[in-house]
């Protein structure tokens, strides 16, 4: 029996403490059940059965929403369809801020395919856990704020944390080919196949050594509010270079919340009736 955001306990009064999760994503299972994909503090992020869930009565109906930290209970595993699939027990609402929409929507959107696409199932990270729960925070405040800014630099900011915590992200405090340290006033490229080198061309979108060396202290620090103040340093050069990383990284050329960004873009430049 699941559990909603009023009620509390847990199922069949199992004395398991819960876990914290976000659902990622979900997709039919049945008329009236549903598998989840679920983004865990303490096992990373696995396959969830929520039987029922479909159904008009269903409590969870109003728990399972995207974005929405959620205390969770799961059961036993089993094999669906070669895939292995845990019961969702209970799920109750564990706190969070208004339910993200326009820009913020497709931003949040585009944390939960990094996710899905960058992290191995049954995987914890509880790092980069609290990092994309700090960017949600952060996408709420700069979506009340209208700071698009904001929002810029919290998405840059979890886009490093992802990559260092992935093991692809060089040090940014050194030229990558020489290990020699970066020079705050040289400028600089963040490259996917030859990490940080020293820009070549005055055309080079360079990101200034002085922005390079307050990213990697603070990723070092582990301060997310040191780190999203210096992505903006460089908003369109780290926005750029970061994205050629993760395309490498992920092995894809284009991430899906990112072409639709582009076709929302397309619609709004054509206006009405074009």
């Amino acid at each position: 029996m699941a559990t909603s955001r009023r009620s509390g306990g847990t199922a069949g009064g199992s004395a398991a403490k819960p876990l914290s999760g976000y659902v990622l994503h979900t997709h039919d299972w049945s008329e009236s059940s549903l598998i989840l994909e679920v983004w865990t503090r303490e096992l990373g992020r696995v396959v969830a059965l929520a039987k029922g869930a479909k159904r008009p009565y269903s409590q969870l109906r109003s728990v399972l929403l995207p974005f929405q930290r959620l205390h969770l209970q799961l059961g036993n595993k089993r094999l669906e369809g070669g895939a292995e699939v845990q019961l969702l027990r209970s799920a109750e609402w564990a706190g969070g801020g208004p339910m993200l929409s326009g820009a913020a929507l497709l931003s949040g959107l585009h944390l939960n395919e990094l996710l899905l696409r960058g992290v191995a199932r049954h995987d914890p990270h509880p790092h980069l856990f609290d990092a994309y729960a700090s960017t949600l925070a952060a996408l709420v405040r700069s979506r009340e704020d209208a700071d698009e800014a904001m929002a810029a630099a919290a998405l840059r900011a979890f886009e490093l944390v992802f990559l260092a915590d992935s093991g692809v992200l060089p040090d940014l405090a050194r030229v990558t080919a020489t290990q020699q340290p970066v020079q705050p006033a040289a400028r600089h490229m963040l490259l996917s196949d030859a990490g940080v080198c020293t820009a070549t061309s005055s055309h080079d979108a360079g990101i200034s050594g002085a922005v390079l060396l307050a990213l990697q202290t603070a990723l070092q620090a582990d301060d997310r509010d040191a780190l999203q103040q210096a992505c903006t340093g460089a908003p369109q050069e780290l926005k750029s270079q970061l994205r050629a990383l993760l395309h490498e990284h992920l092995g894809t050329s284009m991430l899906r919340t990112r072409a639709l960004m582009v076709e929302l873009a397309q619609l709004l430049d054509r206006g009405p009736g074009r």
